[in-house]
């Protein structure tokens, strides 16, 4: 209602000004033939005078009505430059706020929420340097400012912001305005004025800011290497520090390019997810469903049957797994494609200077014109009281340990009920261990909705896995942990091996990095184009953030290798917007985008749209009806903020709508798409249908009813 009271008054305001010919004073022609009675009146009551026209030049330019132009050149005329000067530059910025106020009042909300995603880096620039977009804009006039007005109305940028930035960035015009009012008798057209070449004039000082900024970010940099003393030659182009994913493909893309690149990696090449978290999880988790499939063959009609294994025998599968890939990322194919590959430790000595000890052979220096840091993260263990006497085990050493052993461990508690903790408890489990999962928050994978966490709550149980939420562990020992139930008592659970899975912390020292003060917090600070405080060093993957995926690795990866190859030239700024990610349990959780619990911490306005597997053909005939595909939209629209899927193949099922959020594509894009019957990914198609059903013109039906009557006589 106060939308509509606003709207209708700024119609009424126009409708008025053009209806009793306000407009006809504000011509040229009518402003010089009426000059001799502005100045009388003014002479008579000066103070009655400024204030009428102090406040019609408010109106006029909170209205965004034409004519500021030539009401400018009347206070030069009445009042000259000095007074007319001050008059007109604070009613056109006051004026200029009143619209800039009235385009937030009445469209902000609206603009935001309907393109809020594609807004997000602009937003996100305005917040961070809107004062010096404006102040670019002020000074050149050949923007028109009510369309400046009206468009940052749309932006976060303080209104106070706007004031002052808008009052000092137009003076300069309004003097140049106001002076040329004082001679309104030799000005035949406003083209006297502003001619070409003064408007020439005002965008080469529109491009003074950017120029001044500059200038500044050279002073910056100056500033942040003065005491170091920068190489005449480098022996390198780039050295990137770990050979995990980020590391991989950010030498991959400088080798690419012709640069010449070195690579420093401490242990293996691959990183964490071939040799610790990805590839061996993966090939566990394959082996741990067969058994549960022969356990409840019943459900295909087939004989139950428990499985009988050699555990050795399994984990030597899942170390086949991690030799058949390895090729992919050994030292031998990256030198093959260019990369000097150095096995060793890398400390950065200096901004330009990379120090690297190899496992064998002596210690050199390398000096290169930019740094990659991807050292990757480690798994996290809690500072517990003895458990570092308990010989306990994380995704890191799980692999090598269990290696020879005959079999799975008979009492295994994991503590995290995490991913990566969900993931190998379920499999141990299904490979016959007694498991214990120890959770101090009140569900299991607390990112997700509540409705998934019940789901792989459920299917964590039905295949064995004892769970512990809101328990929080004590202490370590021996090969007891003690842990404090919800109502605070001690309990001891004993087990033989304890797999710590909480998280993984970045992997921020030992390579110089706190003596060149970069600043470190939970993972290296890097700005949108993954550089440190120095713009030649980046960093990328896990160590950078702001996720732990593979995958987020690759791509912050091509972001910081392409700036530090050619940032001089051009910089690209790190796009997290649409990035997928997937639990590997049985049944898989993915997701991209928002589910519920964060659109709601969020404020987000959002309809929910829920297709059960249990009613996809091909779910049934796989007997896989447990999960659902839940889309997140906006309220009316088809265009989707978020997804979650439960089921078999969500990781690959998810693929689809992470493309079409990319690229914007909504569901009325998927529901018109062909997909192979009968296949999973048909899911997609039918949740869009949901969408389309549940948001169907429901007063068309009636009239449809009866033109079909008609058409049947």
């Amino acid at each position: 209602m106060r939308r509509l009271i606003v709207v209708l008054a700024i119609i009424a305001s126009i409708f008025a000004f053009y209806h009793f010919g306000f407009h006809e004073y504000l011509t040229l022609e009518a402003i010089k033939a009426q000059q001799g009675n502005f100045a009388s009146a003014y002479a008579d009551n000066p103070v009655l005078v400024l204030g009428i026209f102090f406040a019609v030049y408010v109106i006029s330019t909170a209205l965004s009505l034409p004519g500021a132009a030539l009401l400018t050149l009347l206070a030069g005329a009445l009042f000259g430059l000095v007074t007319g000067t001050i008059v007109v530059s604070f009613a056109s910025t006051i004026g200029a706020t009143m619209a800039f106020l009235g385009s937030r009042f009445l469209l902000r909300d609206w603009v935001q929420q309907k393109f809020g995603d594609k807004l997000k880096t602009i937003n996100e620039g305005v917040a961070r340097d809107g004062a010096f977009y404006l102040f670019s804009l002020r000074l050149i006039p050949v923007v028109p400012f009510f369309v400046i007005n009206l468009a940052m109305g749309l932006t976060p940028i303080r209104a106070w912001t706007y004031f002052w930035v808008s009052q000092i960035g137009m003076f300069l015009g309004t003097i140049v305005f106001v002076n040329a009012g004082t001679q309104l008798a030799q000005i035949e057209s406003l083209g006297d004025i502003a001619s070409p070449g003064l408007l020439a004039s005002f965008a080469a000082l529109g491009l003074f800011p950017w120029v001044a900024r500059g200038i500044m970010n050279v002073m910056k940099r100056r500033r942040v290497y003065k005491g170091w003393q920068k190489p005449r030659k480098f022996d390198r182009n780039l050295v990137v520090i770990g050979g995990g994913a980020a590391g991989l493909v950010s030498s991959l893309v400088g080798s690419t390019v012709k640069a010449k690149v070195t690579l420093v990696e401490a242990h293996k090449m691959g990183g964490d997810c071939l040799n610790f978290g990805c590839v061996p999880s993966k090939a566990l988790i394959k082996s741990a469903k067969i058994a549960d499939n022969m356990r409840h063959a019943e459900k295909y009609g087939l004989n139950a049957a428990e499985p009988s294994f050699s555990f050795k025998q399994v984990m030597q599968r899942v170390h086949g797994a991690i030799a058949a890939i390895e090729p992919n990322d050994s030292v031998e194919r990256y030198t093959s494609l260019g990369v000097d590959v150095a096995e060793g430790y890398a400390r950065i000595i200096d901004p330009w200077t990379v120090e690297i000890t190899p496992h064998t052979g002596s210690v050199y220096r390398l000096t290169t014109r930019s740094i990659i840091i991807a050292s990757g993260a480690r798994p996290f263990v809690p500072p517990l009281p003895g458990i570092e006497e308990s010989g306990y085990l994380t995704s890191d050493t799980l692999w090598d340990a269990m290696a020879e052993r005959d079999a799975p461990p008979k009492r295994l508690i994991v503590l995290g009920g995490g991913p990566i903790g969900c993931e190998l408890a379920q499999s141990f489990a299904r490979l016959g261990s007694a498991v214990t999962l120890v959770e101090m928050a009140p569900r299991i994978m607390l990112r997700e909705d509540e409705d998934v966490s019940a789901l792989a709550e459920q299917a964590l149980t039905t295949s064995g896995v004892t769970q512990l939420t809101a328990h929080r562990a004590l202490r370590v020992q021996g090969k007891t942990l003690i842990v404090a139930d919800p109502d605070g008592a001690e309990i001891s659970l004993e087990f033989d091996d304890l797999l710590v899975a909480v998280g993984r912390a970045a992997r921020l020292t030992g390579f110089g990095l706190e003596d060149l003060g970069v600043e470190t917090e939970r993972t290296v600070v890097v700005n949108e184009y993954m550089e440190t405080k120095f713009p030649n060093i980046l960093a990328a993957g896990d160590v950078s953030g702001p996720y732990q995926f593979t995958h987020t690795a690759s791509h912050t990866a091509w972001y910081a290798s392409v700036n530090a190859l050619f940032g001089l030239v051009r910089k690209f700024k790190a796009d997290f917007r649409v990035i997928p990610w997937t639990t590997y349990i049985d049944p898989e959780v993915a997701r991209v985008g928002l589910n519920e619990v964060e659109a709601e911490e969020k404020g987000i306005a959002h309809d929910v749209t829920i297709f059960p597997l249990h009613e996809l053909d091909r779910a049934i005939t796989d007997s896989a009806t447990t999960g659902f595909v839940k889309l997140l939209t906006v309220p009316g629209k088809d265009r989707i903020l978020g997804v979650t899927i439960v089921g078999e193949h969500a990781g690959d099922i998810i693929g689809e709508y992470v493309l079409a959020m990319r690229h914007g594509l909504g569901l009325n894009k998927i529901l018109s798409t062909v997909h192979a019957y009968p296949t999973y990914i048909e899911a997609n198609k039918f949740a869009a249908g949901k969408w389309k059903k549940a948001n169907a013109p429901q007063w068309v039906f009636p009239w449809l009813e009866r033109f079909h009557a008609w058409r049947r006589g």
